[in-house]
């Protein structure tokens, strides 16, 4: 195998477990509120926490590659969440569950920085798009599996022993990268050089913070999505393994529609209707959930929600010149770790004031209408300020 397709093959697997880890706490979120009476507003803040370190290392994160070697970072990452997967079984308590999660945060904030800038080392200028589109596939592939498995293994084994599997997970991760990824000339190996927000131009700053919300909207609203439909729908009586094989199902679907919208929108240019679509009928879908039997809410939901997610993906690179790109993506990537780390806590803040299992669920139905304004306001702004982007290949 090439090369640079097998580094491709290898990083992919290995960011699988990253999904997989982050899915774990929404699988047996029933469980942890039967077994230690968590609030949901906790099962929130635990959902969100895995995400809440990459608010402070998402900027510095290549920065922390380009000082130790990427191949580094990635196998420090890997090694932590390991750590904290297993933490909680150490400690099986809810101060040991913050403290897994935190821990485990900061090594997937590693893997989601150093992973995306070795992808595009190896792709950069040939098939880049193809690329990152199945690297992008990874985690809701790693959210499927957890889907899948960790809710039928933690009835039966118990939560902490689901925890644990994570892991696990992620120690096989880190045998896969240090034995099968070769480093690529790339790694690490860049002359050191200060990078600053001031760089960036008042009007790439706000366009790329703006493109971040959306990013970071669309990710909080999935994160609540991911860790509160399972609470209904058990709360409407059913089992947590059925409730994973649904929600598993509709995940699996997201993969599948990722790959559909980067098709439409690379060959027929449908960025504007894919943002209006899959936002439209994923917010609808959630919408109508508590209301309706789950099954046709969910498959609408999987199928339309990855339409847009190559669209989003490529609005910073729109917007920024090419030697801003690096600064620029840390505030991109900010934001979105800002939604994915305080929008779920919101939600659950939200379900322990008004009551009923439903209430988080609207608030995610909303969240995800609520993109198409934010979408708007973008091509809105960027359209009063053009600025031609010269496109670079690497």
């Amino acid at each position: 195998m090439d090369a640079r397709w097998l580094a491709l093959l290898v990083l992919t697997i290995a960011r699988v477990t990253m999904g997989f880890q982050f899915q774990s706490l929404g699988s047996i979120a029933p469980l942890l509120v039967r077994d230690l009476g968590v609030s949901y507003a906790d099962i929130g803040f635990l959902i969100g926490l895995y995400m809440l370190p990459g608010i402070v290392l998402a900027l510095p994160g290549g920065a922390l590659g380009q000082r130790f070697g990427d191949k580094r970072m990635v196998l420090l990452g890997l090694l932590l969440m390991a750590a904290g997967g297993a933490l909680p079984g150490i400690v099986p308590s809810y101060a040991g569950l913050v403290a897994g999660r935190a821990l485990a945060g900061i090594g997937a904030v590693l893997l989601n920085v150093m992973m995306s800038k070795m992808v595009t080392d190896w792709f950069a200028g040939r098939e880049i798009v193809l690329a990152m589109a199945v690297f992008a596939n990874a985690f809701p592939i790693g959210i499927g599996v957890s889907l899948l498995c960790l809710g039928r293994l933690g009835e039966s084994a118990g939560w902490t022993v689901a925890l644990q599997a994570t892991s696990i997970a992620a120690a096989a991760g880190l045998l896969l990268v240090a034995v099968g990824y070769r480093r690529h000339a790339n790694d690490g190996r860049q002359g050191a050089r200060k990078i600053s927000l001031a760089q960036l131009s008042r009007r790439e700053a706000v366009l790329v913070s703006v493109a971040g919300a959306i990013w970071g909207t669309f990710n909080g609203a999935l994160g609540i999505m991911l860790g509160f439909v399972p609470i209904l729908l058990v709360a409407r009586g059913l089992a947590v393994g059925q409730v994973g094989l649904l929600v598993g199902t509709a995940t699996w679907l997201i993969v599948v529609s990722t790959q559909a919208g980067g098709i439409i929108a690379q060959r027929w240019h449908q960025s504007n209707a894919l943002m209006l679509v899959g936002h439209g009928v994923a917010g609808a879908a959630l919408l109508l959930l508590p209301i309706m039997a789950p099954q046709l809410p969910l498959v609408a939901f999987g199928l339309a929600m990855g339409l847009p997610i190559g669209v989003i993906l490529s609005l910073p690179a729109a917007v920024l010149l090419p030697e801003h790109r690096g600064i620029g993506m840390g505030v991109f990537y900010t934001w979105m770790y800002i939604g994915h780390a305080a929008l779920p806590p919101i939600a659950g803040w939200l379900q322990d004031r008004v009551g009923g299992a439903a209430t988080s669920v609207y608030f995610a139905g909303a969240l995800f209408l609520s993109i198409i304004p934010l979408f708007a306001a973008f091509r809105a702004l960027r359209a009063r300020t053009v600025q031609p982007v010269v496109a670079r290949a690497g």
